[in-house]
């Protein structure tokens, strides 16, 4: 299938901005690629520290048989229900490795936050910033220097993205990921969305409030909606750093542990293989659009327009939110999954999966086939469907849709364009999400309330104010405004906490939407949000300029976020400052303190957010 236009121009575009980047980049990757084995090179006393705890006959594989090294980096702990099957894997991976007759290290451990548990605390704070931290980790990890080859152990939010921009500072190493699986259905995502709805009416009360919750999240794996988590999984089998079809595929299971024991294989086989393809060469710039285009066929988190374009510039590509909402212009929403439609993750996987939507993105031109992935036979591995046991892993056609509810064909999409938007205008650059807003609420012209934290907001909505301002409105409604939530003011967080309160104001017919410098994750439903507002507030943004009542008109049909001030006046004012006050609070507490230097370093949210910089 020819590529399409679009995907191919902006593939092109994305090339030639970073082609002087992009060159520096593998030329680094391939002078630590030229070097001798670890082993060979370091001197006596670091290769006996290396290998000190190894078993005798493990020792002598690696020194004297100069055998492959494995090293594995895991974000294990057995408080995040994603992140605990994972205390099992290092065995399960080091006794594969000695079955093929090579060795395998833990070289280091990662942390790994939820933003499940610390949504709506100060610690929430941290978690834009953990992403940094984990790829530090993974480069002190990865900084003994003696493995020919690594293994990621990490599977939500931040941690994904955190390994993989670690693990492209060490480009000249094969590397495959390794999920761990989502955990079972439990209570469904809407009926949770109701009772948390039910609550912030005070219609039910915490009991029954945390009955809903951990009814939903109940078990071992990832949670079961289409968030950040689970949209890493897709976007790493559309990179082809997994092995084929193991994103989906449930903790505890035959499956999920032969799918784990062939990431030992798979990574062996590329540092055995004439075909040697370490991971720096094998993510470029068609691989990135690959991510991209993937993300915005399942109506994927809005995260990931932070989060990769950080991992594009640890492998020198240079992307932007124009690349971005250009490809999905072109590219079709193929997948329906919770917040952007009824069924979770087990539903999508059972429908067809990951493999279904790369085959159709493929065989429709919408991404490139001719790209390096883990294993020898390219990207068309990955659409197809895993299964066996027993040490013996076969593959087979994923067929049609098992339920077009869920995936549907690239000729039949539920929608033509991928429902992520860039919006532009005196406010500056943001995002929006629509594939779940209602169409008759994709533009909002209404009057501004501005809040300076989402507490506020909150405050509001429980006394009654925000519904009352809303109706007696002109407009019926409000466009609120949430500043202060960048990388600089506070770290960027999430404000999953908005999303009741806006969706019953809605619910009762009022036209609300959300303006904000901080991040929604796609949380925001079907209550039309723009987001990730940059220049942020903190910086000298323009949403520094708002006042209550000034008239702002969201439009996600033509891309615009305007103030509907007149220029003269725009021009002549002083923008708000975040109060000294405020901004103490933003740096204390739950080990604020110690990520002061991000937060004065961090670049724009398009920029990707990077303290490294």
């Amino acid at each position: 299938m020819q590529l399409n236009s679009v995907v191919a121009r902006v593939t092109e575009r994305i090339r030639e901005r970073s082609a002087e980047t992009r060159t520096a980049y593998l030329r680094r990757v391939d002078e630590m690629a030229a070097r001798d084995r670890g082993s060979d090179r370091l001197g006596c006393a670091n290769v006996a520290h290396a290998f000190a705890a190894l078993p005798s006959n493990e020792k002598l594989k690696v020194v004297v048989e100069r055998a492959p090294n494995i090293g594995i980096v895991t974000a294990y702990n057995d408080m995040l229900s994603a992140h605990a099957p994972y205390a099992r894997f290092p065995d399960i991976l080091k006794d594969e490795a000695r079955r093929l007759g090579v060795t395998a290290q833990v070289a280091g451990g990662v942390p790994a936050m939820c933003d499940g548990v610390t949504q709506g605390t100060p610690a929430m704070d941290l978690s834009l910033f953990s992403r940094d931290v984990i790829a530090m980790a993974t480069a002190v990890s990865l900084s003994h220097d003696v493995f020919d080859a690594a293994l990621m152990l990490g599977i939500c939010d931040k941690i994904v993205p955190g390994l993989l921009i670690g693990a492209l500072h060490f480009g000249h190493l094969p590397t495959v990921f390794v999920p761990g699986g989502p955990m079972t259905s439990g209570l469904s995502n809407s009926e949770k969305a109701k009772v948390r709805e039910l609550a912030a009416q005070g219609q039910v009360g915490r009991e029954e409030l945390l009955e809903a919750e951990q009814k939903a999240y109940h078990s071992p794996g990832t949670c079961t909606f289409y968030g950040t988590a689970n949209s890493n999984q897709m976007l790493m089998e559309a990179m082809g750093l997994h092995v084929p079809g193991a994103a989906f595929v449930n903790p505890g299971n035959e499956l999920r542990e032969e799918l784990t024991r062939e990431a030992v294989r798979t990574v062996v086989g590329i540092v055995k293989a004439r075909r040697f393809t370490p991971i720096g060469h094998q993510v470029d710039e068609r691989c990135i659009v690959n991510a991209m285009a993937a993300l915005l066929a399942t109506g994927g988190s809005t995260n990931h327009l932070i989060h990769w374009v950080a991992v594009a510039r640890s492998a020198g590509i240079r992307i932007d939110w124009n690349d971005f909402s250009e490809l999905s212009s072109v590219v079709p929403l193929l997948a329906r999954v919770y917040p952007n439609g009824q069924a979770d993750v087990n539903a999508f996987q059972a429908a067809g999966g990951p493999g279904f939507v790369i085959r159709e993105l493929l065989d429709a031109g919408l991404m490139h086939e001719d790209v390096l992935t883990v294993r020898e036979g390219g990207l068309r591995e990955y659409t197809r469907w895993p299964g066996g046991a027993g040490g013996r892993l076969s593959w087979q056609d994923i067929g049609p849709s098992r339920d077009t509810s869920v995936v549907r064909p690239a000729g039949e999409p539920f929608s033509p364009t991928g429902g992520l938007k860039l919006l532009t205008g005196n406010l500056g650059r943001s995002v929006i999400k629509v594939s779940s807003v209602p169409q008759d609420r994709h533009v909002i012209e209404a009057p501004a309330r501005i809040f300076d934290t989402q507490e506020a907001l909150q405050k509001a909505f429980q006394s009654g104010e925000l519904e009352q301002a809303c109706r007696a409105s002109d407009a019926n409604g409000l466009v609120c405004v949430v500043r202060w939530q960048g990388p600089q003011a506070n770290g960027m967080p999430e404000l999953h906490k908005l999303t009741p309160p806006l969706a019953v104001l809605q619910g009762k017919g009022l036209r609300v939407a959300l303006v904000t410098d901080g991040r929604m994750s796609g949380a925001s439903g079907k209550v039309p949000a723009a987001i990730h507002v940059s220049p942020e507030a903190a910086a000298g943004g323009p949403l520094a300029l708002l006042r209550d009542g000034d008239r702002v008109r969201l439009d996600a049909v033509e891309g615009r976020l305007q103030a509907l001030v007149p220029h003269e006046e725009w021009m002549r004012r002083e923008p708000a400052r975040l109060q000294a006050s405020q901004r103490e609070e933003n740096g204390v507490k739950l080990g604020r303190e110690l990520f002061g230097a991000m937060r004065r370093n961090a670049t724009e949210a398009e920029e990707g957010a990077c303290t490294w910089l």
